[in-house]
């Protein structure tokens, strides 16, 4: 009955003091077959014709971390690290959902890989990490226990807005912008009862911002499992700053998108 737990029954909150978000573009052939049932991948066609799926590393610096019925003084300050796919679940009354599907979670906190894998189907792992910024660098050095998730990556604020990554399939930042993440959802397959469990971000001012960034070690996590033998393409990088957020209680959906239950009225 653990998964009873992990539908990400408490509410969170924190303050992002700094969010770096890489998003790298795949065949849509690669990414698919990672999807549970009821999600469809969200694409983006370049100019030239050519269809790209999405994943997200996402790498956060939290303060004051908490559940959200408690006050900002008895959070944690964190850093999480992990990887996301770009999909979309549709509904029955025609709405479609934009969001996340977790591949895997990283953390420097041994409090954060219990409670978060009790509560949550996010896939935490214990990690080294490191976040400093010098200057007007911002820097992100992540090592993790497996060698599946070691990333060291440099983002030069002082030149944002940046261009967009040389080889990039987006045609503008503004498109780009699209797949920066975090996006207003995360979506957790429940297999024992077939059903999704949809969990809302709430954010404050959403301004991302363009940035060039320098990666000294790129992401082994493309080295392994379904991703080895790939060209991952890095197609943004965008960073937020000072941003409060958190994410609601979780609330489970079929995997068509018909609401269940006490949500169904929240749906008409």
């Amino acid at each position: 009955m653990k998964y009873l737990l992990q539908r990400h029954p408490v509410p969170m909150r924190t303050r992002f003091a700094h969010s770096l978000v890489l998003t790298y573009a795949l065949p849509p052939q690669v990414l698919e077959p990672l999807l549970p049932p009821g999600l469809a991948l969200d694409t983006y066609t370049d100019p030239g014709g050519t269809e790209h799926g999405f994943v997200a590393a996402a790498l956060v610096d939290t303060r004051d971390l908490r559940p959200a019925f408690l006050p900002a003084g008895l959070g944690a300050d964190r850093i999480l690290t992990g990887y996301r796919i770009f999909t979309r679940f549709p509904t029955p009354h025609g709405r479609t959902m934009r969001g996340l599907k977790i591949l895997r979670s990283d953390t420097d906190s041994r409090v954060m890989v219990l409670g978060g894998n009790l509560l949550s189907r996010y896939h935490y792992r214990l990690a080294r990490i490191g976040s400093r910024v010098v200057g007007d660098t911002l820097e992100f050095r992540i090592v993790s226990r497996d060698g599946r998730a070691d990333l060291h990556v440099r983002a030069d604020l002082a030149g944002a807005p940046a261009d967009l990554p040389d080889g990039s399939p987006f045609a503008s930042a503004r498109d780009a912008r699209r797949f920066a993440g975090p996006l207003p959802y995360t979506f957790e397959h429940e297999p024992e009862t077939g059903s999704m469990i949809v969990i809302k971000a709430t954010r404050t001012r959403w301004e991302p911002t363009p940035v060039a960034v320098e990666l000294p070690t790129p992401p082994t996590f493309f080295d392994h499992g379904p991703f080895a033998g790939t060209t991952p393409v890095l197609a943004s990088a965008f960073h937020v700053p000072d941003l409060d957020y958190g994410w609601e209680a979780g609330r489970r959906r079929a995997e068509n998108g018909a609401a269940i239950g006490a949500e169904i009225g929240a749906e008409r």
